[in-house]
């Protein structure tokens, strides 16, 4: 299984799917996903890191994630 960083927390997230889980048996979800937001910015967050967003979340927002 892949993984990617998390923007807001930067723990290593599992990503689900592609060519490394074709043939494995042992099926995981994602740990997060990519988020775009209003202001135009582009973020990849774990789940955590999303239930702690605003409910219209800035690039900001995502830097006092790691804080």
């Amino acid at each position: 299984m892949a993984s990617e960083e998390c923007d807001g927390c930067g723990a290593s997230v599992p990503i689900a799917g592609g060519i490394a889980d074709l043939w494995n048996a042992n099926r995981k979800s994602s740990g997060g996903m990519t988020l775009e937001f209003e202001d135009g910015s582009e973020h990849f967050l774990c789940y955590a890191c999303i239930e702690r967003l605003p409910d219209y979340p800035t690039e900001e927002d995502v830097a006092e994630l790691a804080e």
